[in-house]
């Protein structure tokens, strides 16, 4: 699977808004546009979800 990753390097490791992952461009593109029209975000490649388990928007782990 294949996320957009945006690392704001004015915030602190930890703090909820030091990284922001996208599931595609178009999600990234129009947070850029409301948030940080100059940032950038970098493509990677994950691995899978192997050992994780999934979390629901509220930051609550399912399962």
């Amino acid at each position: 699977m294949t996320v957009f990753v945006y690392v704001n390097t004015s915030k602190q490791v930890g703090d909820p808004e030091h990284i922001k992952v996208f599931a595609d461009v178009d999600a990234a593109e129009k947070w850029f546009e409301e948030n940080d029209p100059e940032g950038v975000a970098f493509e990677y490649e994950g691995s899978g979800v192997n050992g994780c388990l999934p979390i629901t928007t509220s930051g609550e782990r399912n399962g």
